[in-house]
């Protein structure tokens, strides 16, 4: 380095240095309404090599979640907080209207045993519940994985059936529609119920809702979300029996008024295909 760039080096850690007094100077007089935001490495969208995920516009995917590669996610799916999608050394597929809760890990397979090289499939309307693990396997439209299942290479999941939550499904196995697999090693139980194969589609529908709520909550800025809190307090109800004494009505802003969406009773029922 010349006298020249030694000079540029000084000058600009002289200014960083500036930058950052002031930015502590500054938090010092706001005191407690401060915010400090820390610079984070993750990336929620990441490519690999020359693969780069294809994410419909209108999936969510969580700020901790992590997609990587030969990733391509179907419309209204989400992918929640803390889950991994990795596809380095194959592809992953996912169809509309499926959910991957938090925590799960979805990867693929470029050689196992068997030798066959195995991508990670997962159809339209699929729940795949907390801490899952997926690798290298098949799940057809309307399945259901239990939380903390673990379903091994070349695993199919056939459409309308259910893997109980913990159940280690081994490697090759294929799960007939209808059926309810658990254990450890996974087998067969019994039939789902016509009760069951309806709670499966109405479980992807409420996640496609949820999503839409967890998604506008994430993308409010600091200002909307201070603006929130200081109405949560100056609208907290009391008891209306309360109000009702004092001759109290309380309008609530439009920013606290939840979407008719989320509300159970409000949901709206899922069509199933028999």
């Amino acid at each position: 380095m010349g006298t020249l760039g030694r000079a540029i080096y000084t000058v600009g850690k002289w200014i960083r240095g500036t930058g950052q007094a002031m930015d502590r100077l500054g938090s010092t007089i706001q005191g407690g309404l401060r915010t400090e935001e820390q610079v984070s490495r993750h990336r929620t969208v990441m490519s690999i090599f020359d693969k780069e995920p294809r994410i419909n516009k209108d999936v969510f995917v969580a700020p901790s979640a992590s997609v990587i590669g030969d990733v391509e996610i179907g419309h209204g799916s989400s992918i929640w907080y803390g889950s991994v999608l990795r596809g380095d050394v194959n592809s992953i597929r996912i169809g509309s209207g499926s959910n991957i809760q938090d925590n799960s890990l979805v990867h693929v397979a470029k050689t196992n045993i068997s030798g066959k090289v195995l991508p990670t499939i997962i159809g339209s309307n699929v729940t795949v519940g907390h801490s899952a693990v997926l690798h290298a396997c098949t799940i057809e439209d309307e399945a259901f994985v239990g939380m903390g299942a673990t379903l091994l290479d070349g695993v199919v999941v056939e459409k309308h059936s259910m893997v109980g939550a913990g159940s280690l499904v081994k490697q090759n196995t294929r799960i007939p529609s209808g059926e309810v697999w658990v254990g450890n090693p996974a087998k067969f139980l019994r039939k789902l119920t016509e009760e069951e194969i309806t709670f499966i589609a109405q479980s992807a529908a409420n996640y496609i809702n949820l999503a839409h709520v967890h998604a506008t909550e994430n993308s409010k800025s600091f200002d909307e979300i201070e603006l929130e809190k200081k109405l949560r307090k100056k609208f907290a109800h009391k008891d209306e029996e309360y109000d009702s004494m004092l001759g109290v009505v309380r309008e609530i802003p439009p920013q606290l008024i939840l979407p008719d969406n989320i509300l159970p009773d409000k949901a709206p029922k899922a069509a199933v295909a028999h």
